[in-house]
Parts: structure tokens; sequence; C-alpha cells
């Protein structure tokens, strides 16, 4: 059976399958479109990148045949916002949120309360919603909120599509928060394999998360999809340092900066990126880190133990910066800490690719990051604790600005033709069995005419 042919029996499958359930319609588009429903806890204004992918998404995915609606809560990593309308429509896509106010989330107790009370309000949300959706995609933001989907589907028939940005328990077992004998790991294992078994689709970030599943869950293989994390080249462009306001403001224009932008956190390995930070401490090179996270204070006492003056740390800016923040380097940093690959996948690379910057990561010598990189010709990848030779590749590209921006371009070259919102939207319309077909000039249209008469949900 060809790859083609599979690709149209599963999609005439779940198209047969909506018009068996008889849905209703419930708003002004068009009969024939996908109705979808994205649940996930972090959404604009929250920095936080898994609600940034799904805002790109759900954007990329209105202007195509899906209805999409989006089901979040209330800012809980935002700057100065610490309240949103609880219904908002954005261009095609309708928002609402929980109306609770998140607890004070930088704790691990507080987290988790947050996850579990958001967890509770999507259930009662999409029970008593669900007749108006043909499917809904359920993140790991947070880790249980699958959980819904499963029990949503005995109930209604709805169809549920796992989208796994980070793999649990696998996460706090590597981490050493409970080990992999642990009651509840092993009931989390049992819950993962009848929710996954019982969804529609699986969608993952790489091929070794996948492979990561497979090994666990076999039967499940053939409904898991792997789709990449992606930037986009036409709002993220390369900026010479010497026209860029950020680089100029921090002072990065005039030495060669190496940029680690992002969370500063267990998953990621920022041991060996400080060890190279000593070993070029006399070179005219300069680390910069923005952001924060669990490991951003012993970040801060290691630079200060060993006077690295070569580093400077930054906030989390804001989205609107990000382009600028960026483009502000020479080469950018990206690292996955020992025993953390498939079961996280960083997205600042695909950022970084659309900023034509040259990417060095530090990762294990099985990561899907070496193919990625490989294949674009856009850098090279490092062991975990292989600082010496990081440094060397560091001097190299300091010392050849030719070969720095050749990498930075074939990055940014190869993120245009496989990485972009379009290219993956499609991918995710393939996985809902909707044809990708862009709207055009109905979706202009829509754009105008669909904020009045909104469909009511409770």
């Amino acid at each position: 059976m060809s790859d083609r042919f599979q690709l149209w029996s599963q999609k005439t499958r779940k198209v047969f399958a909506r018009a068996l359930r008889g849905k209703t319609q419930t708003s002004n588009f068009d009969s024939r479109q996908f109705r979808l429903l994205v649940i996930t806890q972090f959404f604009p204004p929250d920095y936080a990148a898994t609600g940034q992918l799904i805002y790109e998404l759900s954007q990329q995915l209105s202007k195509q045949d899906v209805a999409v609606s989006v089901f979040t809560g209330q800012p809980g990593y935002a700057y100065e916002q610490k309240q949103a309308p609880t219904v908002e429509i954005d261009r095609l896509v309708r928002i609402q949120r929980a109306r609770f106010k998140q607890f004070y989330s930088k704790r691990i107790r507080s987290k988790t309360l947050n996850g579990i009370i958001f967890t509770l309000r999507s259930a009662w949300y999409l029970l008593r919603n669900a007749r108006h959706y043909d499917a809904v995609i359920l993140t790991t933001a947070p880790p249980f909120l699958s959980i819904i989907g499963y029990i949503a589907s005995w109930i209604s028939k709805l169809d549920y599509i796992c989208l796994v940005y980070d793999l649990y328990p696998d996460v706090v077992v590597e981490l050493g928060v409970i080990s992999a004998q642990n009651p509840i790991a092993k009931l989390w294992h049992k819950l993962n394999s009848a929710i996954w078994h019982r969804s529609s689709e699986i969608v993952v970030l790489s091929e070794t998360m996948k492979q990561r599943i497979v090994a666990q869950h076999p039967a499940i293989a053939d409904k898991i999809s792997v789709i990449h994390n992606w930037a986009d080249p036409a709002w993220i462009k390369p900026i010479p340092k010497a026209q860029n306001w950020f680089a100029q403001q921090h002072n990065m224009s005039d030495k060669f900066t190496v940029l680690y932008s992002g969370n500063l956190g267990h998953c990621h390995d920022l041991d060996t990126i400080l060890n190279a930070a000593k070993l070029l401490r006399q070179e005219a090179i300069q680390f910069v880190f923005i952001g924060a996270g669990a490991k951003y204070q012993h970040c801060r006492q290691t630079v200060a133990e060993f006077e690295l003056n070569n580093c400077l740390f930054l906030p989390y800016q804001e989205r609107e910066n990000l382009p600028y923040s960026l483009t502000a380097c020479d080469l950018a940093l990206v690292s996955i800490a020992p025993g953390l690959e498939g079961v996280v996948a960083p997205s600042k690379v695909y950022g970084i690719m659309a900023a034509g910057k040259a990417i060095a990561a530090v990762c294990e010598p099985h990561s899907y990051l070496r193919q990625l990189i490989t294949d674009a010709h856009c850098g090279a990848a490092f062991d975990n604790n292989y600082s010496q030779q990081l440094a060397e590749f560091i001097l190299t590209l300091a010392n050849n600005s030719d070969l720095t921006n050749s990498m930075g371009d074939a990055g940014r070259n190869y993120l245009q033709q496989h990485f972009t919102p379009q290219l993956i939207a499609q991918q995710y319309c393939d996985v809902l069995g909707v044809d990708s077909n862009w709207a055009g000039d109905r979706y202009e249209h829509l754009l105008y005419g669909m904020v009045e008469n909104q469909p009511t949900f409770k």
C-alpha cells in the first residue's frame, strides 16, 4: 500500500466518522470546515514557548479549512499582564480562558496545583462543549492534560490528538525526582498506554522522542507522527549587528557574541557552556544568557565565583523583541542535559535558524539535533562535558567570519525549506485528515465578517 493511498484512506475514514456522528454546526463557519479545539495551559500573553507555538499554529490552521478554538488559562508567565480577557477573537481564532488566576508559579507545588486546577476546569469545559468540535488537540502543558481526552472520548466519541512537548513521567525520572520503580511512575506509564492507545493520533517533536515512546509501547507506532517545531522566517530575519538596536543597547556589536536564549532549566546542560566560557575568558568573546529558570542562580554563582567578566545575563524579552535579540549574536547555543534526549526537544533551534545564526549544540551522541545540524550545514554538535571542543569551535568561528556567516545562511535556507509555519500547518492538517488548501479570499472575507454572531460556549 503506497504512502499516498494510506494518507487518502486515513483522511477518508476521519471525514466519514465525523459525518456519522452528525455533529450540529454551531457557528457561521462553512459547514465543511473542520472544527478543532486546542487545550493548553499557556498561551499569550504568556511568554512560555509552548503557548507561543500554539498561538502561531492556531493562526496558521485558521487560514486553512479549520475553525480553531483555544481553551487556556490566565497568564502565569507574563510580564505585566496578570489578567487576560475570558473570551476574545484573535483574527479567526476563538480564545476562551479559565477565570481563575494562577498561583505563584515558580514553586513546584504551585505549578502542580495550577496544573491540576486547569485540568479540572478543562475537563468541565470539554465535556460540556464536545459536541461543537470534530477533534481536540491536548498538549502536555500540564503533563496530565491528555487524561481528559480519554474521558471525553468514552463519553462523546470525540477524537483527540496528543501533542507531546515533553515526555512524562520520563522527565521526572531522568531528573531523579522519582525512580522508575516508583508507584507514581508505574501508574503514569499505564495511564499513558491507555490514553495513547485510544487517541486518534500522537504528535511528537523529534524522531528520538518517537523511538522512546515506541520502545515502551510498540503497538502505537503507526499513529505517531514526528512534526518539528518551527519559526517564521518572515518575522525573524537576519539583521546586521550594527543596525540592531538590541545589540547596540547591550554592547554586543563589537565583540564576537555567543548567545543562550531561553529556559535555564534542569533539562539543559549549562555547565558545559559555562566551562567553555572559563576557557575563553581571555579572548574577545562574550557569552550572553537571556532567560531564567531552575539553574539561573547556579549560573550566576558560577560566573561570580570564577569572576567571568565575559558573561552577561539579561531577563526574558518581550515577544516583539525576539527578532532583535536572536540576531544580536554571532553564534547561538542549544543544549540538552544527559539522559533527556527524546524526553524534551528545544524549540529555540528553529528561531536561531530563522535568524541566520550558526548553532553549537551540546547533546548526547544519538540526539536528533546532530542530524538536523548536519543536514542543514549550520553548525556543530558536542558531547556533554566536552567544553574544550566547544571552546575551540567558538574560537574558530570568532576568527573566521565567512565560515560563521555561511553556517547561518545555510541554517536559514534549510528552515525555509522544511520548518516554516505554512509547511508545518500542512503536516498538522494531514494528521487531522483535513485538506491543507489555503483559504485565500475566503479567509480575508471571514476575517472581517465572522466576529459578529459568535457561538456561545460554556
